[in-house]
């Protein structure tokens, strides 16, 4: 039942993409950029709905008063696709620094363009970084929400984080209060993985890091925040769930903590990149 769930949803998902992009182009490069954006914001909802009428994936959303009025850095945990567009409906304006290869592709491309999505080269350094700070503070002046993963990449839930100095840097120049999210969708869809789980999980938007700290205490200050919430989320969501799969990086995580042999958040620091 599982596999032909998740063929039915995954058949139905990229059917409602391509379909919406291709029917709605007309009006979305007609009208101005931020109406336009009710239509990604209206697709993510419809995915929402398909998952949970064809999979049987729900999700609750915790912390909504933490989201500030006006420009902020968003910091979600990034497991899977899922988490690229499922809180669009809730932000107001946002945009997303993400790999230039993504700007070439017919249609999707065509359409962040619209939004003045900000493309950087993942292997970039000196002037290249500079100008996308030039346009991210270009476009945070109009008030939107920069959406940036600490992580930089997917990472399997429970996997000892790797995160990206970047996000540090982007805290300190641009002065901003910085919303760490904390959830775990990669347990009901897997990075790489084509089948989908039913289930419940829940989403939790942390306070808001004010700016102000030292980068070095706010980069640690984030990882241990999120960390914490992340592994309080991840033992809950598998006694809420006792017949989901659990990874085994997750299953080990579980382990550990309920073990008590954890102190801390072991990590990784990445490199500067974004």
């Amino acid at each position: 039942m599982i596999a032909f769930r998740s063929i039915l949803f995954n058949t139905a998902f990229y059917a409602n993409l391509i379909i919406r992009m291709i029917v709605l182009s007309p009006i979305y490069f007609i009208i101005p950029r931020k109406m336009a954006f009710e239509i990604p914001k209206n697709w993510a909802k419809s995915c929402h709905w398909l998952m949970r009428k064809i999979v049987g994936t729900t999700f609750t959303i915790e912390g909504l008063e933490n989201i500030p009025q006006g420009a902020y850095i968003l910091a979600p945990k990034h497991q899977s696709f899922w988490d690229t567009y499922a809180l669009l409906p809730w932000l107001d304006d946002p945009v997303y620094i993400l790999k230039r290869e993504l700007m070439w592709i017919p249609l999707f491309g065509w359409y962040a363009w619209k939004q003045r999505m900000i493309p950087v080269d993942r292997g970039a350094r000196g002037k290249v970084m500079a100008e996308v700070m030039v346009r991210t503070k270009e476009e945070l002046k109009h008030g939107r929400q920069l959406i940036i993963y600490p992580e930089g990449t997917r990472r399997a839930p429970g996997a000892e984080p790797v995160y990206k100095y970047g996000i540090a840097r982007l805290y300190r120049d641009l002065q901003l209060p910085v919303v760490p999210v904390a959830m775990h969708p990669g347990l009901f869809w897997p990075r790489r993985k084509f089948f989908r789980y039913p289930g419940h999980f829940t989403v939790r938007i942390l306070p808001p890091i004010q700016p102000g700290m030292d980068p070095d205490a706010f980069f640690d200050h984030l990882i241990d925040t999120l960390e914490d919430a992340s592994d309080e989320l991840l033992v809950k969501t598998a006694e809420e769930n006792p017949n989901l799969p659990i990874p085994p990086t997750a299953a080990a995580r579980i382990a550990a903590l309920k073990s008590g042999a954890t102190k801390g958040h072991p990590h990784q620091h990445g490199s500067e990149a974004i």
